[in-house]
This record gives C-alpha cells, sequence and structure tokens, in this order.
C-alpha cells in the first residue's frame, strides 16, 4: 500500500507515525521541510504521476483543503482519499467524484463512542447534549497559540470548524440536525480572529433534540456526553475515558478505559480505511458534507 500524506504539520506528523507502523505501508509525504525519514515533495504538481499511490491523506491546513483534494480527484480514479477534519473551512461542491473520500473524524472510533453506538441500536435516543471546551493558549504548550492556525479565521480557524468532531458524531448517532438555533462569535479576550465559542440547541430528522456547546475558553478540558434514551441515561467522558449508563429497570454499570492510548482511535481508522472492505465507521464525503452545511447555516443564521 503506497500512501502520500499532504502536510507535515502536528496533525500531518501523527498521521506519519501511526502509518510508518503499519505492515506493508510505504509513505511519502509533501512538504516544504527538510526531513530524512520519508521520500518527499514539495508539491502535488511535482509528482508526475499520482497514480503510483494507493491512498491520499491531505492533512494540511484547512483552507488548503478543497483545492488539494480537487486536484487529486481530478487526476486519479478510483483510489483511497482521507481529509482531515473538517472537511473544507466553508462549504463548497465538488464535482465528478471519482475517488472514495472519507474524513478524518477519527472521534468515531473511540471505545466510548463505539460502546454508545452498539448501546442505541435498539433504543431511541430523546435528548443528546454534548460539551466540549479547552483553552487555546494551553492547548499546544509548545507553540504560540497566536501563530497557530485555530486562531485564524482565513486559515480555517476556530471552534466551529476546529471542534466539529461534536457535530459529526451528533449526526453519526442521532440523525441530521435539520432544526436548530445557535449563537456563534469570539466573546474572549484571546488574541484570535476566529470564533471562540459556539451554543446551540436543535431537533434531528429522527426527532432526537440536542444541546452542543465547543470553546476555546475552558481552563479545565472537558469533553463530555448526557444521552437520554427510552430506556437510559448514558453519561460519557472522553477526558477521562469513563463511561456510566443507568437503565430504567435500575441496572448501573460503569466503565473505564485506564491507560488508554491517546492514537487509538486514529490507528483503528487507518487500519479501516486502509484495510478494511466495511468501511462502516469511516465518515464519509456525504456526511462530512452534510456537516459543513450545517456550518454554513449555524454562521448564516447566528444569533449573536
Amino acid at each position: 500500500m503506497k500512501v502520500l500524506l499532504i502536510g507535515l504539520g502536528s496533525i500531518g506528523k501523527r498521521h506519519a507515525s501511526i502509518l510508518k507502523n503499519f505492515s506493508n505501508t510505504e509513505l511519502c509525504v509533501i512538504t516544504k521541510q527538510d526531513i530524512k525519514d520519508y521520500k518527499k515533495f514539495s508539491s502535488l504538481e511535482e509528482c508526475l504521476n499520482l497514480n503510483d499511490f494507493d491512498c491520499f491523506i491531505i492533512a494540511s491546513e484547512t483552507y488548503k483543503h478543497y483545492e488539494q483534494l480537487n486536484y487529486i480527484n481530478n487526476h486519479v480514479e478510483n483510489k483511497l482519499i482521507l481529509v482531515e477534519k473538517p472537511l473544507y473551512d466553508k462549504y463548497q461542491e465538488l464535482n465528478n467524484i471519482k475517488n472514495k473520500i472519507f474524513i478524518a473524524y477519527n472521534l468515531r472510533f473511540h471505545p466510548i463512542l463505539t460502546e454508545i453506538k452498539k448501546l442505541i441500536e435498539n433504543t431511541k435516543i430523546l435528548f443528546f447534549q454534548v460539551f466540549v471546551g479547552q483553552y487555546l493558549p494551553s492547548w499546544r504548550p509548545e507553540a504560540d497559540y497566536r501563530n497557530s492556525y485555530s486562531a485564524k479565521a482565513e486559515k480555517g480557524g476556530g471552534v466551529l470548524l476546529d471542534l466539529s468532531h461534536e457535530l459529526d458524531y451528533i449526526q453519526w448517532l442521532a440523525g441530521d440536525i435539520v432544526d436548530f438555533k445557535a449563537i456563534n462569535g469570539k466573546i474572549s479576550d484571546l488574541e484570535i480572529n476566529s470564533d471562540d465559542i459556539v451554543t446551540g440547541i436543535g431537533k434531528t430528522n429522527n426527532g432526537t433534540f440536542v444541546n452542543f456547546s465547543m470553546d476555546y475558553i475552558n481552563r479545565i478540558p472537558a469533553r463530555q456526553i448526557i444521552m437520554q434514551t427510552t430506556d437510559s441515561t448514558i453519561w460519557a467522558d472522553l477526558i477521562e475515558n469513563s463511561l456510566k449508563v443507568k437503565k430504567n429497570d435500575g441496572f448501573f454499570y460503569k466503565t473505564n478505559y485506564e491507560n488508554l492510548n491517546k492514537n487509538i482511535s486514529y490507528e483503528k481508522m487507518h487500519y479501516e480505511l486502509l484495510y478494511s472492505l466495511d468501511k462502516k465507521s469511516l465518515c464519509t464525503f456525504t456526511e462530512a458534507s452534510q456537516t459543513m452545511k450545517l456550518i454554513n447555516e449555524i454562521k448564516k443564521n447566528n444569533l449573536f
């Protein structure tokens, strides 16, 4: 399996470190950095025969995703393409799709979300509440947050795009959000020009009421889920890696995923992408486009 990785920033390096441990995988990289570990190209145009590759991973800055995906899609057919989340920096159409395109919403492969997916198979979700927040300056402590793409709206930064995992897995588990009211903007004194908070309520096409909140200002990192179904209450913490379930009949259990490998969701995602015939958990291009439409509508109908 020959893989071309586009971009070698922090997330690109994560993809590379995982892929190099996969057997029978040859990795090449597009980057302007000086590297010795992989064969490199400076640009897509420098790769004279893209058909030599079986899989492409777009891990560049968000605002570059559309141009690079469009270029690859126009030059190869029937290849695997994985685009880092979010799909784009704004909603756009991609015409004449000739490849199998997936988006790297890796939280779908987190053991807790995998367990929740099983728990709700034979029940109806009545209410689904999610919250994620982390103080941006402490997110990547090795770098100045003001220079990160997250801080820059023009590079696809901001919580609505950056933390869109929550919008993805809400819709993966409960159906498309078709009716909502949301507030999105910048309310902190962070030195950024991107949005630092979004909060909203809505309803999915399956009749589930949803409540979501994402921010860059929470000094106590949090990523939590509360779900009410017809037969249980489900509470999950993706920072503490714990899951609690209380059934109507009084049955209660708690599971802790101690010492969870921080790369496990990425590893499972890449394994399904490269080796599984049934890519049932990967986020499809259609699903990611729906999330981009939702993001576009939140911005357009912002109550802030």
